[in-house]
């Protein structure tokens, strides 16, 4: 097979790194792709979003499926455009996409469908946002409604903070159009947990879970982020929950789908919190997760091509997808100043120096002059697997410890 991944991001290095490791797999292209990625496929200087000139790649290289990694080309199109050329890509259409693009369009979704979620409300004018505020009680939850990379979430402790949030969103324009609509919700009190589904429009297949960490320091403290590190699988997923998700939201989402036409053809990531009335959706995305793939794509056993090509061709029940027993676990070492402002450019030094079974993966990096530089906010994930989640832990941190640029920062308590 000739495979083309379109992305440039962590999760995208994970994703051609598994199926670099796979004999049926000829030729790995990514575009854009990332230093790291350069490894295992041939990068292409395509951006993620430039849908014209991927359709026109594909088709020119006799590309035999695309793998679509974040969120923003599939929102845009990217599959329509490509199955109306007759060309195989993996990943949900347009309309399915709303379920990330939108979160008023996904919370509708969840009530017409009997799923567990929070009480919410939606909004597009600001005053009438401030007057309903208190009725959520605090702290509250403050969604912008369109795609805002991960940071479009703002969790206000009290009134004054809510209103300000509110006020930066919908008047300031902070997220830029994502912020015109905005969802306000109760805030939920849990465990937070997520889990990622292979969907195609019979089936739907969870995988193995996986425990991500938001907050950019130790102890949930600090900001929102992207995801600071996961590691697979989470403690809190015992087989009685796994059973109740399966039931009461998988298979109620996959039911959703069906009636309402929305042929799902991709990956399914439902963010969960597990309440004392049981798990409960906090949100859809339709793709990969970053960074729970590179925890739970490490412990993958099965060929992700074989799978790929499975729900493509709506053939996903045929398929037997097995996981090591092992457990795995990714922390992200991010820029100083993230999630907010940072600098880039800085130089990564010590990469050349980790043990055999360390993998890292890049998720903002950049060569330049032979040197690999930080490109973005989150820059690298170390990851690997061992036999219990902390040894995994251990064994990291302490490759960690030969890694640096200048304003390295990352968490110390990802698997504690």
């Amino acid at each position: 097979m000739k495979i083309l991944v379109v992305g440039g991001g962590g999760r995208e290095h994970a994703i051609c790194w598994k199926l670099s490791n796979e004999k049926d797999v000829e030729k790995i292209y990514c575009a854009p792709g990332n230093p790291g990625i350069a490894k295992v496929a041939e990068c292409v200087d395509i951006a993620d979003s430039d849908i014209d000139a991927l359709v026109k790649f594909a088709k020119e290289n006799e590309i035999d499926i695309t793998v679509v990694g974040p969120e923003v080309p599939l929102v845009m199109g990217i599959t329509d455009a490509f199955e109306a050329e007759d060309l195989k890509v993996f990943g949900p259409n347009k309309k399915c996409a709303q379920l990330e693009g939108s979160k008023a369009f996904s919370k509708d979704f969840m009530i017409r469908h009997g799923l567990p979620t929070a009480k919410y409300k939606e909004y597009t004018d600001l005053d009438e946002a401030i007057a309903d505020i208190d009725e959520f009680g605090y702290p509250v939850v403050i969604k912008a409604d369109g795609l805002a990379a991960g940071k479009g979430v703002v969790i206000p402790e009290n009134r004054e903070d809510a209103v300000a949030t509110l006020k930066e969103m919908m008047s300031d324009k902070k997220f830029g159009d994502a912020g015109e609509r905005i969802v306000i919700e109760e805030f939920l009190k849990g465990i937070e947990t997520s889990i990622l589904a292979f969907v195609d429009h019979d089936t739907i297949v969870p995988m193995v879970s996986a425990k991500d960490h938001k907050k950019v320091n130790n102890g949930e403290t600090g900001l929102n982020t992207g995801g600071m590190g996961t590691f697979s699988p989470s403690e809190i997923y015992t087989d009685e929950l796994a059973k109740n998700i399966k039931e009461n939201v998988l298979d109620r989402t996959l039911e959703g789908f069906q009636a309402e036409g929305l042929d799902f053809k991709g990956i399914l990531f439902v963010g969960l919190m597990i309440t004392e009335d049981g798990p409960k959706v906090l949100e859809y995305n339709v793709r990969f997760g970053d960074p729970e793939t590179q925890s739970v794509l490490f412990r993958l056993e099965t060929d992700l091509n074989k799978i790929i090509s499975a729900v493509v061709d709506n053939k996903l029940k045929d398929i037997d997808i097995t996981y090591s027993d092992e457990q795995a676990i990714c922390v992200m070492l991010t820029s100083g100043g993230y999630p907010e402002s940072y600098e880039k450019g800085k130089v990564i030094t010590g990469l050349d120096d980790l043990d055999d079974d360390i993998v890292v993966f890049h998720s903002g990096t950049k060569l330049v002059d032979g040197n690999i530089v930080t490109n973005g906010g989150r820059v690298i994930g170390i990851t690997t697997k061992a036999k219990t989640v902390k040894e995994a832990g251990e064994k990291v941190y302490e490759n960690i410890k030969k890694i640096n640029f200048e304003g390295m920062h990352y968490r110390t308590d990802i698997w504690k």
